[in-house]
């Protein structure tokens, strides 16, 4: 035996491939460093979740990121592994009595040897596919574990609504994880048995089965079957948010005919479910068999056909009868999820025609109206404050309110921020080491500027000086902030951050700075920086000498991202702004609590209501909210990012909202109580501009409160188009924060606010009359941890339907067409200067709306900049354009309106409260500069023409000359500070409009 058995063994070694040992190596070494890059992913954020002292929230997510993807793996893997297990244990065992056995002999006899691994990896790779899933789902686990209820219950069930938000969604998960893991066991126990020889053909016809392929399968379908019975049980509860009926919810239809039909279904269904476990038994296939095509015929009868046809015969006909429960419940449910159920309503029958003394009662309002566009002094800003090509300012600034000297102002604010692509030298040490962090803000009064058009700073220059009390002036977290900056020195060590430059004049100079605060991770130790190295791709981290055992490393610094990642359960508004805080850079952010499942609401989608022209003209300044759809949103958290050193602070805002209590059961302490909140923080807290864009888009439709008009749709309205951008784009009007009163108000308050025109008809015509004016009061007060009793009151004034006040495209098409105005427009536009049309503020004044429009002229060249030169003011159908707003108004109430706007200017006081501090620009060579001379002159001549004309009107000869002299004079200024002019002077008249008609006597001597 011994001499027969040697040449096999010896044999074998030759037949079997060997395996090289670099080949093990190498694949052993990429095993490991894949590991371990993903280990470094995983490291890094938990050392950023510990330095911002929230390691319980990583914790949380990922404690139960693993478990749902444990269950979901267990839900699958399991039942798809018993089948093929119990298919191959209970397998027959038998001769082939037919060639078509043989031939499946055959087969399983080529899959024996892959049949253990097969066994294993199919179900470990169908249940690592649905452990992602369910791992993806971690935050609808966390919701029904900790839901909070509502106090409230639905009109159709009588649950309350924390069921449906939170409870359904996760038995929904459930359901679908457990119903496809059942069909899956099935498919794999129906092909295990025939490859295993429990199911077979018959010799003559039909299917044979063992008795153990017959319990199997049996069983199986029971289960299934009675799973996808509780599935259509819960489908009940998902018409309560169901589309497709004239109102999301339930209709009449559903009510008489589907949801009853659903329910019997789903007892039939346990019925059937019973005949498969007795056909286990018995082993008759018929009679379940019959029964489940009954199932599905009854089910297509009784769920589909039968409401449909009680949708044609007999609520089609009496449509508005028959569904009018159905929309009020459409109506009720919309407006409490959205948080506008409570809207003061007013009737308002504004005045079309100014008279002398109209706005004497809104003095004060006319005195806050915001001048400065905050859409386009940014290259204004850029221009006079930028100091150094290596800091910036964003797109679009944002517009708060300071109290100087007991007076609230409207401000245009903005961070001077480090422009990271214009260093000049883009080498790593300088990215990554010297040019870390912006410097300060930049703050005008919104309601004034400087006699040039400038705005009129109220705090300004490097090192800031101004009206502002002392701050904290280093960005280090901002919105255009660097990837990641490494900071941080030994105490004693030379400053190697740019701090600013020192001596602006000479332009030589500078003040180096070394990071103080706790903002980022260390990356002291040689791990640490191989960590972060692998994390960035960037091997400097690792090797250079830069760093010390002192250094951090900041990163995710952008305000919104850094919040979104500490709170994935908040919507974060897309537009930070930056304010001024107890001596320090806050970003001032709104959290939102959002839901898909609250009954009856409709759904909204969030990217669509928050689109408008500033979005879509300064997507890196305002961002939209993502693209989701959802049926219940709360500005449930006030939320503050330090600019110097990263640290956030959320505060409880809405302390009803059952989805933010939710997740504070889930992230105990991560929100602080809004009592905590400073006086200095309320004052500038503001009402949400992305939950406004939200109420307003569904208020043009959901200001019907009775069921019968909101089924007819007649009094239907529309946001209007940006009538500044063009036609064709037709992106929707932004809101605007001004301060004003709306008629009810007792005073002026900081408001958040929009217009509405009627909708289109179905022909495609609309008006552009309007209708509708909404205000929210975005004032929370300055008292410590006590919000102002109005704040977040929305008012609507609704014109009457025939009103003739025009709309913002209308008012902007009145400007654009008067003669007068466009007469002066063009003397605007001589020497190529660009008029630019900025903000159309629409007001509730004198009884009235009033309309006003700044212009802006920027000059020819790459280093022009829009100055503020004229004012545009509508009431009805009458137009004032003048240099200043006082003088505006005057024109449109008769000479006299009642109230002084005070935007006449101000001159320098050089104590950094004007514009024309801009890095050793000197105002009084400024003031005298062409361009200043040259609008002087064209001003002067406007104004002579118009004096002419009027002179004309009256038959004032004598002072006709007088103003035809002042025009010439003006005329030859002009042409002395721009020679260009001189053409252009002599025949001035062809540039007006072809359509203007001619007036007796205006064109002499002109």
């Amino acid at each position: 035996m011994s001499t027969s058995s040697s040449p096999t063994s010896a044999r074998m070694p030759a037949n079997r491939p060997r395996r090289s040992p670099l080949l093990l190596t190498l694949v052993s070494v990429a095993i490991l460093l894949i590991a371990f890059i993903s280990f470094t992913q995983v490291y890094t954020e938990v050392l950023w979740f510990r330095q911002i002292d929230a390691s319980e929230v990583f914790r949380t997510m990922w404690l139960t990121r693993g478990l749902t993807f444990i269950g979901g793996f267990i839900l699958m893997a399991v039942p798809v592994w018993l089948s093929l297990h119990l298919a191959y244990r209970h397998r027959p065992v038998y001769a082939p009595t037919t060639p078509r056995q043989e031939n499946l002999d055959r087969y399983r006899e080529a899959i024996e040897p892959l049949r253990r691994v097969a066994t294993l990896a199919i179900p470990a790779v169908m249940g690592v596919l649905a452990g992602i899933t369910a791992s993806a789902n971690w935050n609808t686990i966390l919701e029904w574990i900790n839901s909070t209820s509502f106090g409230s219950t639905d009109p159709q069930f009588g649950l309350d609504k924390s069921f449906f938000v939170f409870v359904l969604p996760g038995l929904r998960l459930i359901g679908n994880q457990l119903g496809m893991a059942l069909l899956m066991a099935l498919i794999a126990a129906l092909v295990a048995h025939y490859l295993f020889g429990g199911i077979r053909p018959g010799e003559q016809k039909g299917i044979i089965l063992t008795k153990a392929a017959q319990w199997q399968l049996g069983i199986t379908v029971a289960v299934l079957v009675i799973v996808q019975a509780g599935r259509l049980w819960l489908s009940r509860y998902d018409r309560m948010t169901a589309a497709g009926g004239i109102v999301p919810g339930v209709t009449y239809v559903d009510d008489h005919a589907a949801l009853p039909a659903m329910a019997i279904v789903a007892i039939a269904a346990v019925l059937v479910a019973l005949l498969f476990v007795y056909t286990a038994w018995k082993g008759n296939w018929r009679i379940s068999i019959i029964a489940t095509l009954t199932l599905i015929v009854l089910g297509g009868v009784s769920i589909i056909a039968y409401p449909a046809l009680l949708q044609q015969f007999q609520v089609n006909p009496s449509q508005q009868s028959k569904e009018s429960d159905y929309i009020q419940h459409n109506i009720d449910a919309t407006r409490d999820a959205f948080d506008f159920d409570d809207i003061e309503v007013t009737p308002y029958s504004p005045s079309t025609t100014g008279k002398k003394g109209d706005l004497r009662k809104d003095a004060e309002t006319a005195a806050s109206i915001r001048l400065l566009d905050p859409n386009l002094v940014s290259d204004t800003f850029r221009q006079l404050q930028q100091v150094r090509p290596y800091y910036s300012f964003p797109q679009k600034l944002d517009v708060d309110r300071y109290n100087i000297d007991g007076d609230m102002r409207d401000t245009v604010i903005s961070v001077r921020e480090l422009a990271p692509s214009s260093v000049n030298n883009q080498s790593w040490f300088n990215r990554a080491i010297v040019y870390t962090h912006g410097f300060g803000v930049v703050a005008a009064n919104g309601n004034q500027r400087n006699p040039d058009g400038e705005p009129l700073f109220m705090e300004s220059d490097i090192p800031p000086k101004g009206e502002f009390p002392e701050y904290e002036p280093r960005v280090y977290f901002g919105e255009s902030s660097p990837d990641y900056s490494i900071v941080g020195a030994p105490k004693g060590a030379t400053p190697r951050e740019l701090d600013y430059p020192s001596d602006e004049k000479s332009g030589s100079g500078q003040v180096n700075n070394t990071f103080a605060g706790d903002g980022g991770p260390s990356v002291g130790n040689v791990f640490n920086r191989l960590a972060y190295a692998l994390k960035f791709q960037d091997e400097q981290i690792l090797l250079s000498d830069a760093l010390n055992e002192e250094s951090q490393i900041l990163y995710d610094r952008h305000p919104r991202e850094r919040v979104e990642k500490l709170a994935p359960f908040l919507k974060v508004d897309g537009d930070p702004y930056p304010a001024v805080v107890d001596g320090k850079i806050k970003w001032i952010l709104d959290g939102y609590t959002t839901a898909e499942d609250y009954p009856y609401s409709t759904p909204q989608p969030l990217q669509q209501a928050t689109e408008d022209s500033t979005t879509a003209s300064a997507p890196n300044a305002v961002a939209t909210l993502p693209d989701d759809e959802v049926n219940y949103i709360r500005n449930s958290v006030k939320i503050t990012v330090d600019a110097y050193d990263g640290s956030v602070d959320m505060y409880q805002w809405d302390k009803e909202d059952p989805v933010l209590k939710t997740w504070m059961k889930v992230f105990p302490g991560l929100i602080k109580s809004s009592s905590e909140m400073s006086g200095d923080l309320m004052s500038h807290v503001r009402y949400p501009e992305d939950m406004f864009k939200v109420q307003r888009d569904l208020l043009t439709k959901y200001h019907v409160t009775s069921a019968s008009e909101f089924y007819s749709g007649q009094d239907f309205w529309t946001l209007p188009t940006d009538p500044t951008t063009k036609a064709s784009s037709g992106l929707t009007q932004p809101p605007f924060y001004m301060t004003l009163q709306m008629p009810g108000q007792q005073a002026p308050s900081f408001s958040l606010t929009s217009s509405y025109i009627p909708a289109r008809s179905s022909e495609g015509q609309s008006r552009n009359n309007l209708t509708g004016f909404l205000a929210a009061d975005a004032d929370a007060g300055n008292k410590k941890g006590q919000t102002a009793e109005s704040y977040g009151k929305l008012r609507l004034l609704q014109l009457p339907r025939n009103t003739t006040v025009p709309g913002p495209g209308q008012a902007q098409n009145n400007f654009n067409t008067a003669p007068d105005v466009q007469r002066s427009l063009n003397l605007l536009r001589q020497g190529e200067s660009e008029v630019e049309n900025g903000n159309l503020l629409t007001l509730p004044i004198g009884g009235g709306l009033l309309y006003v429009q700044p212009v802006y002229v920027r000059s020819a060249g790459e280093t022009s900049y829009p100055l503020l030169q004229h004012v545009l003011v509508a009431f009805g159908e009458d137009i004032g354009f003048a240099p200043t707003l006082d003088e505006a108004l005057d024109q449109v109430f008769g000479g006299d309106s009642g109230a002084t706007a005070g935007d006449a200017g101000t001159e320098d006081s050089g104590d950094g409260e004007s514009g024309s501090t801009s890095g050793g620009k000197d105002k009084d060579s400024k003031s005298d500069s062409p361009d200043k001379a040259l609008n002087d002159a064209l001003q002067e001549a406007k104004k002579a023409m118009e004096d002419s004309d009027a002179a004309l009107k009256e038959g004032d000869f004598a002072e006709y000359g007088k103003a035809q002299d002042r025009l010439k004079k003006a005329l030859e200024d002009a042409v002395a500070a721009d020679p260009s002019l001189a053409e252009d002077a002599a025949g001035q008249d062809s540039s007006a409009p072809a359509s203007e008609p001619a007036d007796e006597g205006s064109d002499s001597g002109k």
